[in-house]
């Protein structure tokens, strides 16, 4: 049976934000950043945002700067696939 890594998301104080179990990075800028998690995604806002960590290999990342929210994003991919195909 396969087993699903676990999701952590942390905040430090709106200047940093840890998580693990990301598979990529979709992308990003000082405002912005998108990532790919195991079965949804996460959008990051804030401003002056830098990516400091990502392994691939082990899911972990993290990123300094103003982190004025996250939002996980479920599903709304799939629909989107299903209308341009």
């Amino acid at each position: 049976m396969d087993e699903k890594p676990v999701q952590t998301a942390l905040i430090e104080q709106r200047k940093k934000i840890t998580l693990t179990a990301v598979i990529s990075v979709d992308s990003f800028t000082d405002k912005q950043i998108l990532l790919t998690l195991d079965g949804c995604r996460a959008q990051i806002n804030g401003d002056g945002l830098k990516i400091v960590n990502f392994s691939k290999t082990s899911g972990a990342f993290s990123a300094v700067g103003r982190v004025d929210g996250l939002r996980f994003l479920h599903g709304r991919e799939k629909a989107l696939r299903r209308l341009f195909k």
